[in-house]
This record gives C-alpha cells, structure tokens and sequence, in this order.
C-alpha cells in the first residue's frame, strides 16, 4: 500500500508539470511561428535595408534605415527617378563572392546590425531604350535629348565631372547616386564588361520610407511623379 500510495503521488506531480509544459511550447511555437511570418514579409513583401554611405545624400545618410517594397515592380514598371535597392553583383561587385561571408553578411542585415556589400541604393536615371548623356552646354545629365532637372542632386555638386553618352539596352538600367562627388556608380564603370548598367531582374526593390533616425522619418518620393523628370520616350 506505501508504494501504490507513492506512485499516485508522483502521478498527480507528473500531471501538474504538464500545463507548464505545454504552455512552453505554445510560446515557442508562436515564436517560431512569428519569425517565419517575418521572413516571409521581408523575402517577400517589404523589407528594411541599412544605408552604408553618403551616396545618396542628401536625401539618404549614412547609417539611415530604408524601407524598401519588393511588391512595386511586381505590378509596375521601374522608372526614372526612382531610389531603388539593387544586387550588385555581376555590375557594381564581383560574382563569386566567399560563401560565409555572403551568409553572415546576410544574417547581419536580417538583424539590422550591418549591411551586405554587395547590395546597393541608387536612383534610376535611365531605363532601357534611352541615351543619356552628360553634359549639355549648361552642363545637365540628358535623356533622349532633354535635360533633366535634378533638384534632388547634392548642393554644390555638378550633374556629374564626367563626360558620357550611353544607349541603355532593354531590361538593363542606368544608375546614379545624388551624391554626384561621393557616388560609385554606373558613371565609375564605363568600359568594363557590362559598362556600368544593371540588370533590372537585379533591382531588389524601391526605397519608399525613411524609418531611422526617427527624426529623418520619411516618405521618400518619387521624382517622375512630380514631373521633375523631364526625358520622355
């Protein structure tokens, strides 16, 4: 009887744990659940992305945080003027980067504490069909012939210090930081393979938001809407 009397008890012990049990599960199941539903929204949806540099000043800064959407060029065309967050591999980097860097470079941007070098922020200029040439007699970058009006440009910065004209192909982009003296950009890849002009399959998405610092936080607009674009097709 003393023994059956000790396994009951240990019974009624085992069956009190139980709740506790389950309720740590259920919070690690809906933690498991909340990050798969994160990484499905950024991989698909939106993501946040750091700003590594003062390229595109001064509408982004170093170290701001970007909202970028991954859904607008799902449903519409990139156009010029447009900030977008692209791939750089295969133009503005090297293919074939070490695989573990790659890896914790991307694990670094999911958390928000780094960037991935490969991955750059620059604005649309030209899209495929144009030319564009720099400078006119009044020293403006042109599309197709007109000059463009680039309010967004750094003050005291020149539409660009170097002389080009490029015919941009099909499905491919010309590029630009507003940073014109501080930007590495399709300008600083003229006669290397690819010449400096982007995939557009590479475009990872549109910067529609500054998020961080908070006292930055902004739409980031899209020139062409404000017809400060002046090139048509």
């Amino acid at each position: 009887m003393p023994e059956l009397s000790v396994e009951r008890k240990a019974s009624r012990q085992h069956t009190k744990r139980w709740p506790g049990n389950a309720g740590w599960r259920f919070v690690f199941y809906g933690v498991a659940l909340a990050c798969v539903a994160v990484i499905a929204v950024r991989a698909l949806l939106v993501d946040v992305f750091f700003i590594p540099s003062g390229s595109m000043e001064p509408l982004l800064t170093e170290h701001d945080r970007v909202l970028v959407s991954r859904t607008d060029y799902a449903f519409g065309e990139i156009r010029r003027g447009d900030v977008v967050v692209f791939d750089g591999r295969g133009s503005f980097a090297p293919m074939g980067e070490n695989g573990l860097q790659q890896a914790l470079a991307d694990a670094a941007h999911f958390f928000g504490v780094g960037s991935r070098e490969t991955v750059y922020v620059k604005r649309v200029i030209g899209v495929g069909g144009d030319t564009i040439a720099c400078c006119d007699a009044a020293g403006r970058v042109t599309v197709n012939g007109n000059a463009l009006e680039e309010p967004y440009v750094f003050p005291g910065d020149a539409p660009s210090d170097i002389d080009f004209e490029v015919v941009v192909p099909e499905g491919r982009l010309w590029l630009m930081g507003d940073h014109r003296s501080e930007s590495f950009d399709s300008r600083g890849l003229l006669g290397a393979p690819g010449g400096g002009l982007v995939l557009e399959e590479r475009v990872i998405g549109r910067a529609t938001q500054v998020l961080w610092p908070f006292a930055r936080f902004a739409a980031i607009p899209r020139p062409s809407d404000r017809s400060s674009l002046a090139a048509q097709h």
